[in-house]
C-alpha cells in the first residue's frame, strides 16, 4: 500500500509525525528486515510505503523547517512551495502541483489532516483521481461558516473514506450529517500523541531560562485569527487586555507573521507593556515547554486549546465558538468570546488561584496514530 500524508501549515506537522512513526513499522524495507530475523522467510504481513508532501502552504523557515527538525521527520518527496496568497489562489495552486504528484506516485491513499486549505485542496484533487482520503479530525465543528477552516472541515467530510475522530462531538457531528457510521472512527488525537512522544524532550528545553522565566508564573500569549488582529479597533481592545495582564505576570507572545503585520501597520509596537516578551515564531519543543510551564494560556488557536487540556493548564479561548468543545466541557479550557472584559475577569480569577479543574478526554492517550493504521490496514 501506497500512502502520501500531507502537510501544509504549521499544525498539520504535530499531526503526521505520529501518524509516520506509526506507519514506518509497516515500511516495505523494515518489514523485509524484520521478516528475515524472525522467520528466515518473507510472509504476507502489510507493507506501506510512506511518502510525505509539504505544500508550502507555511513558507516561512520558522514556520516550517524547524518543525520538520523538532519532529524528527525526514525530508518531504515532495515539496509544493505554494506560499501565499488568496483562499482561492492557494488552493488552486496547490491543487495543480498535487494533481501532478498523484498521477506520478498512483497512491492507494491520500491522508489529510486539520483544516487548512491544503487540507481541502489535496482532498478534492484525490477524489477527482478516484483515489480514497483519510481525513484525521474529521467531525470538528465550530458551526462557524464565516470560518473559512469550517468550510474547509464539512466538505473534507463529505467526500472522505476513512474518517478519523478525536472527540465524541465528532461521532455525533457526522451522524447528523448523514456519514455513513462504517466510515468514522474515534481514535483519540494525533496532537496528544505529539505532546506524549515529545515531553521528554520538552523537559530538557532551556526556553524558561532563555526568557527569565518562572514555572506556573508567566502567561502564554497566541493570537492570530482575522477576526482578532485584521482590525484595528478589536486588535487594540485585545492589546489592552495583554497589557493589563503584563501587569500581574511576564507575558509571552510567539507572534504570528500575520499578528505583526497589522501591529506595525496600526502603530501599535509601542504601547506594550514591558512586561510582554514579543518573539519570533517558537519551534515545537520549546513551545510545549512554554505551553507545560505556563500559568494561563490566552489564544485564539485550536490545537492549543487540547494540549492545554491534556496538560491541565488553564486556557481562556479569545472566540465566540469553537470546534473543540470536549475542551470546555471537561478541560481546563474556558471560551469567553469578544467579550473582553469578561476575559480580563477571568484571566485575573485564574492568575489570583479560582482555576477550572479539568479531565482528559477519552481516548487521548498517546495511541490514537496506532489506532489510525490499524484501520487503514483493514480497509
Amino acid at each position: 500500500m501506497k500512502i502520501i500524508s500531507v502537510v501544509g501549515a504549521r499544525p498539520n506537522f504535530m499531526k503526521v509525525a505520529p501518524i509516520h512513526r506509526a506507519i514506518k513499522k509497516y515500511s516495505i524495507q523494515n518489514l523485509s528486515t524484520h521478516r528475515v530475523l524472525r522467520t528466515g522467510r518473507q510472509d504476507s504481513s502489510p507493507e506501506i510505503q510512506h511518502l510525505i508532501c509539504h505544500t508550502g502552504q507555511h513558507y516561512d523557515e520558522k514556520m516550517s523547517k524547524v518543525f520538520f527538525d523538532d519532529l524528527e521527520l525526514p525530508k518531504p518527496d515532495y515539496y509544493l512551495g505554494v506560499g501565499s496568497g488568496s483562499h482561492a489562489e492557494q488552493t488552486a495552486r496547490v491543487m495543480i502541483e498535487f494533481e501532478k504528484v498523484l498521477i506520478k506516485e498512483q497512491p492507494d491513499l491520500v491522508l489529510v489532516v486539520g483544516d487548512v486549505n491544503s487540507t481541502i485542496a489535496c482532498s478534492l484533487t484525490a477524489k477527482k483521481l478516484h483515489i480514497r482520503v483519510a481525513h484525521v479530525e474529521a467531525g470538528l465543528r465550530s458551526f462557524d461558516m464565516d470560518m473559512p477552516e469550517e468550510v474547509n472541515r464539512v466538505l473534507v467530510d463529505r467526500i472522505s473514506d476513512y474518517l478519523f475522530v478525536t472527540e465524541k462531538s465528532g461521532i455525533e457531528n457526522l451522524k447528523n450529517e448523514g456519514v455513513a457510521d462504517s466510515k468514522v472512527h474515534f481514535v483519540g488525537h494525533v496532537m496528544i500523541d505529539s505532546v506524549v512522544h515529545y515531553l521528554p524532550k520538552a523537559e530538557k528545553s532551556n526556553i524558561l531560562n532563555h526568557y527569565n522565566l518562572i514555572s506556573n508564573n508567566f502567561v502564554l500569549v497566541t493570537l492570530h485569527r482575522p477576526s482578532n488582529v485584521d482590525g484595528e479597533q478589536q486588535l487594540r481592545k485585545l492589546f489592552n487586555l495583554l497589557n493589563h495582564v503584563a501587569e500581574k505576570r511576564k507575558v509571552v507572545f510567539p507572534i504570528h507573521p500575520r499578528t505583526k503585520k497589522y501591529l506595525e501597520e496600526f502603530g501599535m509596537m509601542n504601547l506594550l507593556n514591558n512586561n510582554i516578551i514579543l518573539t519570533e515564531p517558537i519551534g515545537y519543543i520549546d513551545f510545549l515547554a512554554l505551553t507545560k510551564n505556563a500559568e494561563l494560556i490566552l489564544t485564539d488557536s485550536g490545537g492549543i486549546q487540547e494540549e492545554s487540556t491534556y496538560l491541565g493548564v488553564q486556557c481562556i479561548t479569545l472566540r465566540t465558538t469553537t470546534e473543540r468543545p470536549i475542551t470546555v466541557e471537561i478541560g481546563t479550557n474556558q471560551l469567553l468570546g469578544s467579550d473582553l472584559d469578561k476575559a480580563k475577569k477571568a484571566a485575573m480569577d485564574i492568575l489570583d488561584g479560582k482555576k477550572k479543574n479539568g479531565q482528559i478526554p477519552d481516548k487521548w492517550d498517546g495511541r490514537a496514530a496506532v489506532r489510525i493504521v490499524e484501520n487503514i490496514l483493514k480497509g
